[in-house]
């Protein structure tokens, strides 16, 4: 849900930072934590593939999934600021869902992408297509006066934009790199995204919970001290 409005601090005058911006500010690190466990996760998920052969799949998967995280790092971390100064917290359920799906959706185009380039003339085939899904994917981010059941289609838009060619590319490319590194890219991307979603949901404190939600507000910490 969007944050049109500012949502009220709960009190007179507002000290500090104001809750929208603070929220943009937690979005973009857990933008950087969900980037460190898909890291982690391109160097686990193919792991075993190291032992097959002499190692090349393995080498050649992790190093296009990390370049891939790595460039996009800062980006990723300036589009969660964004996403996350403009939007209410969701229910955990429902942003881990999404987190996970645009993470894996991004992290797919991105290692298609890159095979595609290395194959020569067929980026210029593929690439239309992961540009259009990146807009689809983005505007069903940004939008802000659409309901939660349009934003879902226009990002199953994005997906079979960028999965359909993404099928013919690999299917011309013919190699167990291609099959395999897609496969695990879009898995290690499904992980990072889940946990940017989790932060997604938490950050912003109260003052970002929208009307009506069923999130419940934090309760006060009980004080352990002892009367005297």
């Amino acid at each position: 849900m969007s944050a049109e409005r500012e949502a009220p601090s709960g009190g007179g005058e507002r000290q500090g930072i104001q809750p929208r911006y603070r929220r943009g500010f937690g979005c973009a690190t857990w933008v950087n934590m969900g980037m460190l466990a898909f890291l982690a996760a391109a160097f686990l998920f193919p792991l075993p593939l190291r032992w097959v052969g002499n190692g090349s799949i393995f080498n050649e998967i992790q190093f296009r999934m990390s370049l891939f995280g790595l460039v996009l790092l800062v980006p990723g971390m300036l589009l969660g600021a964004a996403v996350g100064a403009r939007t209410y917290r969701t229910p955990r359920q429902r942003a881990t869902r999404v987190g996970a799906g645009i993470g894996a959706l991004a992290s797919w185009t991105g290692f298609v992408l890159i095979l595609a380039w290395l194959s020569g003339s067929i980026v210029y085939a593929y690439a239309p297509f992961a540009l259009a899904s990146g807009a689809l994917a983005y505007f069903a981010l940004y939008a802000r006066a659409r309901g939660f059941v349009w934003r879902r289609n226009l990002a199953l838009a994005a997906t079979l934009v960028s999965v359909v060619p993404g099928l013919v590319v690999l299917a011309l490319d013919q190699s167990v790199l291609g099959y395999a590194g897609a496969l695990f890219a879009a898995a290690a991307g499904a992980f990072g995204g889940w946990v940017a979603g989790y932060g997604y949901a938490r950050t912003g404190g109260d003052e970002m919970i929208p009307p009506g939600s069923t999130i419940r507000p934090r309760e006060p910490r009980r004080s352990r001290r002892r009367p005297r």
